[in-house]
């Protein structure tokens, strides 16, 4: 089969480990000795290479390596995982190949063997530039560190680099956002992430502040944001509730909120950032494509611990528990028994679902969705499936028509979790 026949797919790899967990962090990861590293980069390759065997027909796009903190582990393990993933997928030339770095675990020796290895994108968890919000996130690393990290990761040859941001956390003003932004549009990174904050079930800053607010409001965090990336639960004691409010910073409030997330698109247009999807802004031309690939409905395979995947019409996810993990036989009959219990229950996505996913997930990009691509893809007009939805939202001032294009209007954006709500069928 030559690479033009070969269809298109995305590789996720989680590396579960952290120096520590973040308080606000409720993705799988979780402190680890170097031998517990060891033991696992070793079974990720006899899964890669169970994995490959059964992707002979694709050709990777992206590689993305997060977790977790991969740049915790020592840099010869991630380059052991580049060189599995090589031997058994068919890694298109020009394939984007990124790894999430943290600035606290991140030395020069590292950087050389990332780029040796074939990674030639970062994502640097940086969240804020300033050193008290630091602090109160749980963050391991300070914004000197940070400088460190990034001057050496332009020594050691990288171009594309981005670097996460987090606004609305607690103690967080106006300005102190504005702080953060200046500092690092003057570093002049190709792609800069900026989330909100949003305070996760079963977080040390559940127990801190979104208990509260849901005695106050009634709402629980999943009643306000469907959407999330990655999964991944934290359980921790929880402080003394009546002494939340004396000993913490607050959140923001709704109207610095508001401001900050105003203040970001407009300040970072200005910075030469265009913003290509919700929470994302790029120079022109380093748009994240590994993401990208994901809104736009590019198949993609979970590696690793708790990782997910969605490929052939069906969502599945594997194991969560390490020991389980570690113990699986990948050998034993091609390892396809070992592949069936590292998978669990598989989910055939129904023709509603996809079409649901198609239209949530494709308008979080700027660009929006293409009418011919919806065509294309389910051999139906999108009015004959959404037609009442789309002309309610458009003259609601909530979405716009372009030519064959559909897409979120500004205030779409600043409402667009209620906006794709409306295409669940």
């Amino acid at each position: 089969m030559t690479n033009l026949q070969r269809k298109p797919l995305e590789l996720y790899l989680h590396v579960p480990f952290c120096a520590r967990k973040c308080l606000y962090c409720d993705f799988l990861s979780f402190r680890a000795l170097a031998s517990v590293h060891e033991a696992y980069t070793e079974q990720l390759i006899r899964e890669i290479e169970v994995q490959g065997a059964c992707c002979r027909e694709y050709q990777v796009k992206t590689v993305f390596i997060g977790g977790g903190t991969p740049s915790v582990m020592e840099p010869c393990l991630i380059r052991d995982i580049m060189q599995a993933l090589n031997r058994n997928f068919d890694i298109a030339a020009d394939a984007e190949i990124t790894i999430e770095v943290n600035p606290g675990t991140l030395l020069q020796n590292k950087l050389h063997i990332y780029r040796a290895a074939g990674i030639n994108r970062l994502s640097i968890g940086l969240q804020s530039a300033d050193n008290q919000e630091l602090k109160d996130l749980g963050r391991i690393h300070t914004f000197e560190e940070f400088l460190k990290s990034y001057q050496c990761a332009r020594m050691a040859g990288f171009t594309n680099v981005n670097v996460d941001l987090m606004s609305s956390i607690p103690g967080q003003t106006l300005e102190r956002w504005k702080n953060t932004l200046r500092k690092v549009t003057m570093l002049k990174p190709e792609h800069i992430s900026a989330y909100s904050l949003i305070v996760e079930e079963g977080t040390p800053f559940w127990d801190r502040y979104g208990k509260r607010e849901e005695e106050e409001t009634g709402l629980k965090t999943d009643d306000v944001c469907f959407l999330h990336p990655r999964g991944g639960r934290h359980t921790e004691q929880a402080p003394v509730p009546g002494k939340r409010a004396a000993l913490y910073p607050a959140l923001p409030d709704e109207e610095t909120e508001n401001r900050i997330y105003h203040f970001t698109r407009t300040f970072l247009a200005e910075q030469g950032y265009g913003r290509y999807e919700i929470s994302n802004y790029a120079k022109p031309g380093r748009e994240c494509l590994h993401n990208t690939g994901y809104w736009r409905g590019v198949p993609y395979l979970g590696l690793g611990l708790g990782s997910s995947s969605c490929m052939n019409g069906t969502r599945f996810s594997n194991e969560r528990d390490l020991d389980t993990y570690l113990h699986l036989d990948f050998s034993e009959e091609g390892g396809s028994s070992a592949l069936a219990l590292l998978r669990g229950p598989v989910e055939e996505l129904t023709r509603e679902a996809q079409m649901e996913e198609f239209m949530f997930l494709g308008l979080r990009m700027t660009k929006g969705i293409s009418e011919i691509d919806f065509v294309s893809m389910f051999g139906i007009k999108i009015e004959g499936i959404y037609g009442p939805v789309i002309e309610r939202l458009i003259a609601d001032g909530l979405l716009k028509r372009e030519g064959v294009w559909i897409s979120l209007t500004e205030w779409g954006m600043d409402v667009s979790n209620f906006v794709l709500s409306e295409f669940l069928i």
